[in-house]
């Protein structure tokens, strides 16, 4: 019993007994289970949290992609609305240009029309001025040398011509 009485006085022996005892005892207990259940459990949760989380990834990258989109559809927005508004701008610009062209040339010709009208007015004045003078300086000539019967000739002989201008 030599060996067996020093396996027995080993204090290793006993804590390796006590250890197999403390296993065995887990084991009927169902220790074992209830870990396995708990790691089971634990995985569980943290398979459903990692496709939580690849969920809400997958809804951010929708959500970026969504926003990116309206953002380019603003920018595109944008850019046709200031399109727009450089062809309008042109557009009122040339007609403005085309007013005022018309409005230079309208002032042109009434100027031009008054221009002619004035020009027209003076030769008139003139002729009546020039007339009014010819029949005054005629009218003095006649009164001074034309007396008596010639005179009476002569007017006579005016209102003559006058007659068959007249008719």
């Amino acid at each position: 019993m030599g060996t067996i009485g020093t396996l027995l006085n080993d204090p290793s022996f006993w804590v390796a007994v006590a250890f197999i005892i403390f296993i065995g005892g887990l084991g009927y207990l169902g220790v074992h289970r209830m870990i396995a259940k708990s790691l089971d459990d634990r995985a569980v949760r943290i398979k459903a949290e990692l496709d939580e989380a690849r969920k809400l990834k997958d809804e951010a990258a929708a959500l970026l992609a969504e926003y990116q989109r309206k953002r380019g559809e603003a920018e595109n927005e944008a850019q046709a609305i200031i399109a727009g508004a450089q062809a309008e701008a042109e557009r009122m610009a040339v007609e403005a240009k085309a007013k005022i062209e018309e409005f230079v040339a309208r002032r042109t010709k009434m100027a031009e029309t008054k221009i002619a009208q004035a020009e027209a007015q003076a030769a008139a004045d003139v002729r009546a001025a020039a007339a009014d003078a010819a029949v005054a300086a005629a009218e003095r000539i006649l009164t001074e040398q034309a007396k008596g019967p010639l005179a009476g000739d002569l007017i006579a002989k005016g209102i003559e011509d006058v007659r068959k201008k007249l008719n």
